[in-house]
């Protein structure tokens, strides 16, 4: 049997180049990204906040979700101005650039309505979110919240299933998490009993049995429910940056002495408190995504402007020293999350 050797040779190429090309797309999947800061801002409002992210298998990239206040809205009166948003939209493919995309279409009629504060799952290819509603733009915060149940298949077009009856007339802020059995926890701030923690649970993710229990009596918005370096870990926005907690079960939670992204930083739009944040866990490491107001330095206090509306989302990483969490915002986040 002859053997062509330029055709043997031509082969051996082509192997060559293919096993060299998936081994520069595999090192470029690992290879981490410096995030910038700040990380993103809103091109439509520059009002960003309350981020939670969540991976788009279908697009093959990360999405971010936020609420967005107007902060670019000068004729805004009062604190109008965090109210009548939709809920806007950012995409990643590795956590460190972030591009506007637009806003979700959520299919719930009620003229004016105000959109807070979306936290985002996905089970059994559907996506659910659990989004806070404001039933109109108002000039003070004395009105009623409730949290909705949304779901959707592309994480843009968004159908109302259901309101949930939970504690009271004004909760806020829900958290889902899946419990060790299998069933699913809702934390969420009941703003009625000193803006303080509580929780309601649910077999489905569509019914949901409230239990009327403050958890966590501390002040806190925004908690954020994760399972890293073998603990459950809550962490809640209460204004003076950010509580940590940690639980055996879910239901009793011991606050660490320190509050993480309390002492300000010295990147840009990063010099004041840490609010409202998303963690995400990418193998053994953790990335906390929360938003500033970088404006509001000690020498703009009681000034209403532009500059003390406006708000930026962040990510800093976090470390598990001596058994608690703790957070240098200043140090470099190399980044590349992974699906």
């Amino acid at each position: 049997m002859r053997i062509n050797l330029k055709h043997l040779f031509f082969n051996l190429i082509v192997v060559f180049f293919s096993i060299t090309m998936n081994a520069q797309k595999e090192a470029k999947k690992d290879q981490k990204h410096i995030a910038p800061k700040p990380l993103y801002r809103d091109p439509i409002f520059d009002g960003a906040a309350d981020p939670t992210i969540i991976w788009n298998e279908k697009e093959k990239k990360w999405f971010m979700f936020y609420t967005n206040r107007r902060a670019k809205d000068t004729t805004a009166k009062g604190i109008t101005w965090v109210h009548g948003t939709k809920i806007g939209v950012a995409t990643s493919e590795d956590g460190a650039k972030w591009t506007y995309k637009d806003t979700c279409n959520i299919n719930y009629k009620l003229k004016d309505v105000t959109y807070w504060a979306p936290d985002v799952i996905k089970y059994k290819n559907k996506y659910h979110m659990y989004l806070t509603i404001v039933p109109g733009i108002f000039t003070d915060w004395y009105h009623p919240r409730s949290i909705i149940h949304l779901t959707s298949s592309n994480l843009m077009d968004w159908k109302f299933e259901s309101e949930l009856k939970l504690a009271s007339e004004r909760c806020i802020d829900a958290s889902v998490f899946r419990l060790p059995n299998g069933t699913w926890r809702m934390f969420y701030n009941n703003e009625n009993d000193g803006k303080s923690i509580y929780y309601a649970d649910s077999k489905d993710l569509y019914n949901w049995v409230d239990s009327g229990t403050k958890i966590v009596k501390d002040r806190g918005e925004g908690p954020k429910v994760f399972t890293w370096k073998g603990k459950n870990w809550m962490i809640s926005d209460s204004w003076r940056g950010l509580n940590v907690y940690s639980s055996e079960d879910f239901l009793n939670w011991n606050r660490q002495e320190k509050n993480i992204l309390q002492t300000p930083g010295t990147g840009e739009d990063d010099k004041v408190i840490g609010g409202h944040p998303d963690v995400i866990i990418d193998g053994d490491k953790a990335y906390i995504f929360y938003f500033t107001h970088p404006g509001r330095t000690p020498e703009n206090k009681g000034v209403d402007s532009y500059e003390t509306k406006r708000s930026s989302i962040q990510v800093a990483e976090l470390e598990y020293i001596n058994g608690e969490i703790v957070c240098n915002r200043d140090n470099q986040v190399q980044i590349n999350l992974k699906h």
